[in-house]
This record gives C-alpha cells, structure tokens and sequence, in this order.
C-alpha cells in the first residue's frame, strides 16, 4: 500500500470538525477516531489491536498509532476542554 495514502488517511480523520457539544459529542468523536485507525489498519493489511508498538512494529502501524493519538487529543481538547458539560 501507498505510503502517501496512510498518510492522506490520518490527515483526512485528525481534521475532523471539531464542535462544542459535550460528552455525548466527544465519545462520538473518539468513535470517528476509532473508525479510522481500524481503517488505517485494514488498509495496510494489518488488524488493529494486534500489533504492538516497537522496534518491530510495521511503519503503517506506528504511522496509524500517531494519526489516532492527534485524532483522540484532537476529540479531548474540543469536546472536553472547550465544552465542558453542565
């Protein structure tokens, strides 16, 4: 698989709009995220969940791993901090 294409991937899922509506939003957002590193993994031929990170982790894997980590801070940062439920 094209390296530019995991790369368009994880550019595509960590611009998700991000919006103020509280908890229910962000757990829909960590779903987004979810969706996409299990994507992120398919295409690369591997199952996310089984790899596990290190020296010989494939480079789509570790490259998946970053995209969901900005993805999940990305959902932390806009539904937990900016909007905080009543």
């Amino acid at each position: 698989m094209s390296q530019s294409l995991v790369i368009l991937m994880i550019v595509g899922c960590v611009l998700v709009p991000v919006g103020e509506a509280g908890p229910l939003a962000y757990g829909l957002c960590q779903k987004a995220c979810s969706v996409c590193v299990v994507a992120c993994y398919s295409s690369a031929g591997l199952v996310f969940g089984t790899v596990t990170g290190g020296l010989g982790a494939p480079p789509a894997a570790i490259a998946c791993n970053v995209g969901f980590g900005l993805c999940s801070a990305a959902c932390a940062a806009g539904f937990l901090v900016l909007a905080p439920a009543p």
